[in-house]
């Protein structure tokens, strides 16, 4: 990938407007996760040593175009002055006469955060007119928030092409781990896809066929892959009206001689509850009244001993239950088994999707992996090979 770097850029005194994800999990009005505020300090530091002017704009939440005070970002201010431990400016809009008063005030090193930019409507309507609003602000734009590069919207689309464009350090550490994963990998590569259902996986699954050498599917989904080889499944979440997409994906994958590994053993209750009485089994011992809530010792060795092989791994999705103990033990122990491939300099191992995520803090693992992604639905379309607008209109600009 070829993008303009941010550390070679010339900064002092310029105006940098900077697309941030400061959509923070709040709780009373206080928030409760600081992950994503943390994650911008680098290059807003980056930014201010060089003496640029900092101006940061983020959405919260989904205020749909208007004014909403409970979804302002004033609150956010304090928090990253407490972090960065120098003042945070606020901005009571994100463009016009209040923003553009308060830039000009600015002095070399300061930092401005604007209002909420979904309090326009235009934001999300990628309105050309909105984007000329941001851009007149600053000299350059940089955009450090990979989590919103899915969304073509003015403040990470439309202003990528009126000034000079940057991807920010946590986008730029992103994009190089992503196509480390993906896009120029080490061979043989391994993706372990699970979660719900095949339906809201159909297009990562068709790309990852084509893409990687071997790809472990487990969680509810791996029932509709065992239901179209003609197991039986019991009253397992499956997508029977799925059977023919899965079978479809099934002989891409041999085609482009792309391993399927599926279960051949489970952990099977009468109940979707924490500590419902449960037994191991073959698929082909599974009764009519139980469910598929895990998989079996035999399986996760059997991914084990794959993940051995690999040099790559791309993770997306539980292999089970895993927010019901005791049905967590197969995502947890392949969890472990990569942290350690990882850890030992043997496996690059990124993961992400907020499942995901949960999954590996929840396996105290997320630190050995070689890159974890909060991005969500961002992480996700680029498992899908989808092109995304906030990466794309960066490139453009070399």
């Amino acid at each position: 990938m070829s993008f303009s770097s941010l550390k070679t850029a010339a900064l002092a005194g310029k105006r940098a407007f900077v697309r941030v994800d400061f959509n923070v999990p709040v709780q009373d009005g206080v928030i409760t996760d600081d992950t994503r505020l943390r994650a911008a300090i680098p290059t807003i530091e980056l930014l201010v040593s060089n003496g640029a002017k900092v101006i940061l704009a983020a959405h919260f939440d989904r205020p749909k175009g208007k004014v909403v005070p409970a979804m302002s970002l004033a609150r956010v201010a304090p928090a990253l002055s407490a972090l960065l431990g120098k003042p945070v400016g606020f901005a009571a809009d994100c463009v016009g006469p209040v923003a553009e008063t308060a830039v000009a005030a600015l002095q070399d090193g300061d930092i401005l955060l604007l209002e909420n930019t979904r309090f326009h409507p235009g934001e999300e309507a990628n309105d050309p007119e909105l984007a000329k609003g941001f851009a007149k602000l600053a000299d350059l734009y940089v955009n450090d928030a990979f989590s919103a590069a899915h969304r073509a919207h003015a403040s990470t689309e439309g202003i990528a092409h009126l000034l000079p464009s940057y991807p920010g350090l946590s986008m730029a550490h992103e994009l190089d781990y992503l196509d480390k994963a993906l896009g120029n990998p080490t061979h043989p590569v391994m993706a372990v896809v699970g979660g719900a259902k095949v339906s809201s996986k159909i297009d990562l699954l068709k790309n990852l066929v084509g893409r990687v050498d071997m790809l472990a599917v487990g969680g509810g989904m791996a029932n509709t892959f065992l239901a179209a080889r003609g197991a039986h499944v019991g009253k397992s979440l499956c997508e029977h009206d799925l059977l023919d997409i899965a079978r479809a994906i099934l002989a891409e994958a041999e085609a482009n001689a792309c391993q399927i590994l599926l279960p051949t053993d489970v952990v099977v209750a009468e109940a979707f509850a924490a500590h419902a009485p449960h037994r191991t089994c073959e698929i082909a011992d599974i009764k009519d009244h139980e469910m598929i809530l895990d998989a079996g010792p035999k399986s996760v060795a059997a991914l084990a001993a794959a993940l051995e092989t690999a040099k790559t791994l791309v993770w997306n999705g539980p292999l089970g239950a895993f927010e019901l103990s005791p049905f967590d033990v197969g995502t947890m122990e392949a969890a472990r088994t990569a942290a350690g491939l990882a850890r030992s300099g043997r496996l690059i191992a990124v993961a992400g999707g907020g499942d995901t995520v949960s999954a590996l803090n929840q396996a105290r693992v997320a630190g050995d992996f070689t890159f974890v992604s909060t991005a969500g639905g961002a992480f996700l379309e680029w498992m899908e090979g989808k092109a995304l607008p906030g990466v794309e209109a960066l490139k453009t600009q070399n």
